[in-house]
């Protein structure tokens, strides 16, 4: 069955109002001690760690806009075949698109902010890409089994980091080494053959000493579109050592290594024709065919990121604490796709990838194997493609850090914050062979001197192969001489130092945080050299930021706060440098300049809680780059689009309450409208990335165009209704509207004042699930089950240059755990 977006508003009006009128004649229980238990379960049973580093906000306390997602609501609404960043859009100002891309290619927009703008913080850890500022949620696909809390800070948070978040803030707790013995063992399956177990035991704190594990796999098929199976593990230990009441340290791993197949989530109108015409619908995707009867995709997806952390928090005297995480991350992995003749181009008349054609189509290229970039006669710095094969884009990288923090307490109202945020990084980036299709070999040419000017051939042969397994990348990856397309590796240091001033009685909190930072890139590129290492110059570039707030207690139960901040953001490495060399971009990219305000109202009584916030962000002198693609003389090529001085302003409206109606019946809500822009005017190129063939260098005024990815209008309400004390059923509504199309200047240029924004219809979904738990002494068993887009709404959830994306239809998932 299928709705329009008016007929859920009223399907979902009614079915709250059916919940309203069941809970008053059911059995009615202490739902206060519920909220309690499900927001305190983990924290109160854990070794708590990181307590000055990580920032979590006290409700009327903090003048800053958030929501927090218990444990309860993460084991009960994450688990299952959906992404992690799904629980998060119950709140203000959060939107996910590209879910129908595969596991864990979601993307998640904070206030019309992408993931690149917004802080992600692991136990106080960032995890934002020191390159690029990107998070790929496939790397944490387990974070529903180990996240203990998820808080959302919107705007400028209360992080005393010297982190420069433009959207907001996002915290994810893990547990820790928990204090009571015991564990539990979970399995869910769902659509399209999704599965997923899950082992944990903990030994308790004996003594001065505790441990905790977990494990887990899970595996799926084609539940985004074809193609897109997914394998997936996850390990996470956690060893805490209490020595005396005055020191905490704990010692913590935890990895998610995957591999998965992709699906290019927008597609042309034509190829949503060819979907409808041959049954695929939604599912269809462009890059999947069959290799010798079996399916193959072009664009699979792996990584291994493990994150390992000391935490040790020491309680120097009843006034002063110090807070201290070291860290280290190292990653593995990267993503497929077709070169050559294997574009993303479908080539059947069913409007699949032929990949026996392929092969075909090798076997007669010079009887010796293929060649790529094989200069014309015409023109000897261009190329052309002949014979097929998939190639791995690898993305390796070893990071460390630490965080710092001193708190002093005068227990006067009076408390002072001092630390350090210090990082290094190293990362390559190079491509390697995966799959050749019956070729002996495949040649390619090195660039010299950074220009299109082709370099000595590399040859390398079928027997220089690598596999996507994210184990077997971990210990096997393509050595120079076996490199092929791009090599290239930076360096990244950065040191950050931070404070913060604040006072609090009952009536009012005030605070003055800043921080500065430096930050050091360098850029070592060899194959558009001609195979020699050559090194950018050094770079380095100051940053600052500096935030104040005020909240007032009018009386117990209404709270007004105000903040304000300023940041100088150093730009991301990638946009330092020019796109295939080590020359700085021309002109040379700057600082960015964000300011923000912020105003808001808070409610909290017995059985009711209501947030009210505005805000206005000015980020100004922002470099921004967009990747589309073009299919030209039957070759799909990428396009790279980027823009310098760009400012956008987003200003905007947020509403959330919570409200206990009966003993039995809770409701939640939420609404946020709003108007994000670009002002003024920019300069912009666009070139074909595979071989920097500059297409166009203009100007464009974006004055007025809307921010587009993300839903300007999102409004949406839930509830749960406790049955019994033992069974519970929740459903949650929501809307979303006016999200535009991602910015192309070209069009704008094309329309020449008369440029029509375009923008997705507006939809609606309906999620619910049901729960119930059987106990006997300190054990239980406890069912759950999850319909999301109950009533299978067809969506489309974004549209960019490449055409339009439709999100994925209905799914459900169900399980059991037994905790003992």
């Amino acid at each position: 069955m299928r709705l329009n977006s008016t007929k859920l508003l009223l399907v979902g009006a009614f079915a709250l109002m059916a919940s309203f009128s069941f809970a008053q004649v059911v059995e009615p229980i202490d739902s206060t001690k519920v909220r309690q238990e499900e927001g305190n379960v983990s924290l109160g049973e854990t070794l708590i760690i990181g307590k000055g580093v990580i920032d979590i906000v006290e409700d009327r306390k903090t003048p800053v806009a958030v929501s927090t997602i218990t444990k309860a609501t993460i084991e009960d609404k994450a688990v299952g075949n959906v992404d992690f960043p799904e629980i998060f859009t119950t709140t203000p100002s959060v939107y996910v698109s590209g879910q129908a891309g595969g596991f864990g290619d979601s993307q998640m927009f904070l206030r019309g902010f992408s993931s690149q703008n917004t802080a992600y913080l692991l136990n106080g850890q960032p995890i934002n890409g020191m390159e690029d500022g990107n998070l790929y949620w496939s790397n944490w696909s387990a974070m529903t089994e180990v996240a203990n809390q998820v808080q959302i800070q919107r705007g400028l948070g209360s992080s005393k980091l010297a982190i420069s978040s433009v959207g907001g803030t996002v915290n994810m707790v893990t547990k820790a080494t928990d204090k009571r013995q015991g564990g539990f063992v979970r399995f869910n399956t769902g659509n399209d053959s999704y599965m997923s177990a899950t082992v944990s035991y903990n030994t308790g704190m004996k003594g001065k000493w505790g441990a905790s594990f977990l494990f887990n796999q899970t595996t799926m098929h084609r539940s985004w579109a074809q193609g897109t199976d997914a394998n997936s593990q996850a390990y996470f230990v956690s060893v805490g050592y209490k020595p005396n009441d005055r020191h905490n340290i704990n010692f913590m791993i935890f990895g998610a290594p995957q591999e998965h197949g992709q699906n290019y989530s927008t597609k042309s109108v034509k190829q949503w024709e060819t979907a409808e015409k041959f049954g695929y619908g939604n599912k269809y995707n462009t890059t999947y065919g069959y290799f010798n009867g079996k399916g193959e995709n072009l664009r699979t997806n792996f990584y291994h990121k493990p994150v390992a952390n000391l935490n040790w928090d020491w309680t120097i005297n009843e006034n002063m604490n110090l807070s201290t995480v070291l860290y280290a991350s190292t990653g593995t992995g990267g993503g497929t796709s077709g070169v050559g003749v294997a574009t993303s181009s479908a080539n059947t008349k069913e409007g699949l990838v032929d990949f026996d054609k392929f092969e075909s189509i090798n076997a007669s290229v010079n009887g010796a194997g293929g060649f790529f970039n094989t200069p014309t006669a015409a023109n000897p710095n261009k190329t052309t493609g002949r014979g097929a094969a998939i190639r791995t884009s690898v993305n390796n990288h070893f990071w460390y850090g630490g965080v710092t923090n001193l708190n002093y307490d005068t227990k006067t109202g009076w408390n002072f914050n001092l630390g350090a945020d210090i990082r290094f990084y190293h990362g390559n980036h190079f491509q390697q062979m995966n799959k050749m299709f019956g070729l002996r070999s495949w040649q390619d040419y090195t660039k010299v001197d950074g220009t299109a000017k082709l370099g000595q051939v590399v040859a390398v042969t079928d027997a220089d192969t690598f596999s996507t397994n994210p184990w077997s990348a971990l210990f096997k990856s393509a050595k120079k001489g076996q490199r092929v397309g791009r090599d290239y590796s930076e360096d990244i240091n950065y040191q950050g130092g931070f404070g913060q001033i604040e006072y609090s009685n009952d009536i009012f909190t005030v605070f003055v945080q800043g921080a500065v930072s430096n930050q050091f890139y360098q850029k070592f590129d060899s194959w558009n050299y001609n195979g020699v290492e050559t090194a950018s110059e050094k770079v380095n570039k100051l940053g600052w930021n500096v935030k104040g707030g005020l909240s007032v207690n009018i009386n117990e139960e209404n709270t007004i706060f105000g903040n304000a901040g300023r940041y100088s953001r150093q730009p991301f490495l990638d946009n330092i440098f020019d796109y295939n060399t080590v020359n700085l971009r021309d002109p040379k990219v700057e600082n960015e300049e964000i300011t923000g305000f912020e105003v808001g109202y808070k409610y909290q009584a017995k059985g009711l809680r209501v947030n009210i916030n505005a805000y206005h962000t000015k980020w100004a002198n922002r470099f921004l780059s967009t990747t589309s693609s073009a299919t030209v003389a039957g070759l799909e090529r990428p396009i790279f689009t980027s823009y310098s001085d760009v400012t956008q302003i987003h200003k905007g409206v947020e509403i959330d309450f919570d409200a206990k109606v009966s003993q039995v019946f809770g409701l939640y809500g939420f609404a946020s409208y709003g108007d994000w822009k670009y002002d003024g005017s920019t300069p912009y190129q666009k070139m074909y990335s595979d071989t920097d063939e500059i297409i166009e260098t203009k100007n464009v005024d974006l004055t007025g165009v809307h921010v587009g990815e993300a839903a300007q209008l999102t409004f949406g309400m839930g509830t749960k209704v406790n049955f019994t004390r033992n069974l519970y059923w929740d459903v949650d509504f929501m809307y979303n509207a006016r999200v535009y199309a991602q910015v192309d200047p070209s069009v704008i240029n094309a329309a020449k004042g008369n440029y029509q924004e375009q923008k997705v219809a507006p939809f609606a979904r309906v999620n619910t699930g049901l729960a119930y738990e059987f106990k006997f002494g300190k054990q239980s068993i406890k069912f759950r089950g999850n319909v999301r887009n109950l009533f299978n709404e067809q969506y489309m959830s974004r549209i960019d240059s490449n055409g339009y994306g439709y999100a994925v239809g209905r799914t459900w998932n169900a399980g059991v755990t037994y905790n003992f």
